[in-house]
């Protein structure tokens, strides 16, 4: 989000000079660390003071890092009214996503997990728009509160915390992980249709809705 400054006079200028300082805190993060708004002005060749004026705490430094900031929808302008697809193209974006920024995410996993609560709830990891974009793509599903309650399952089976586990414990590929978590995602939707239609699908073990094997 920009700032009155930024908006004022000479944005074209300001424009560069914020990206400039966005990109050194990332390369910052990358590496494992948390930039300080010192930090990346330095790393930028960026004065102390005009930093601040972009960014004038740490956490809205990294939360204009954090490479999903900017993103308000994962759904193309006109989406389909079939909430299977609409999941599928939210999961395979955010997936994507992951994968194009894995360094990065992971270094964001591991200092939401080493903060302390009050730093953990303010770094973007923690902000929830995974699950928004998620409720978005289940819209057609009521009532709310059980839209609610799907993404955040969703969401736990797909983020960079699955992916972790899946690549590091779980020993598979990226592709292979990518393909699971899609199908976890479509597995728990059609346990919610299930739910509500009174029946009960199979389970995996080579029955209907097996999980697709490494």
């Amino acid at each position: 989000m920009s700032t009155a400054y930024e908006l004022n006079g000479r944005t074209n200028q300001k424009r560069r000079t914020r990206d400039a300082l966005v990109a050194a805190a990332r390369s910052i993060v990358a590496e494992g660390r948390t930039p300080t708004v010192e930090e990346v002005a330095e790393t930028a060749s960026i004065s102390r003071t005009t930093a601040y004026r972009y960014f004038p705490s740490q956490r809205a430094l990294l939360a204009a890092a954090h490479p999903e900031i900017a993103v308000e929808s994962l759904l193309p302008d006109d989406p389909p009214n079939d909430v299977a697809a609409r999941l599928d193209i939210v999961v395979a974006a955010y997936t994507r996503m992951i994968l194009d920024n894995e360094s990065q995410q992971r270094t964001m996993l591991r200092l939401s997990l080493e903060a302390d609560p009050e730093e953990r709830s303010q770094l973007p990891l923690r902000q929830g728009r995974v699950i928004k974009w998620l409720e978005e793509a289940l819209a057609p599903l009521q009532p709310r509160s059980e839209v609610h309650r799907l993404a955040i399952a969703i969401r736990s089976a797909t983020g960079i915390e699955a992916l972790s586990w899946l690549t590091d414990v779980a020993g598979l590929s990226r592709e292979d992980a990518t393909a699971l978590m899609r199908w976890s995602a479509h597995a728990m939707l059609d346990a919610t249709k299930a739910a509500r239609s009174g029946t009960r699908k199979k389970g995996p073990g080579g029955r209907r809705g097996a999980a697709p094997s490494p």
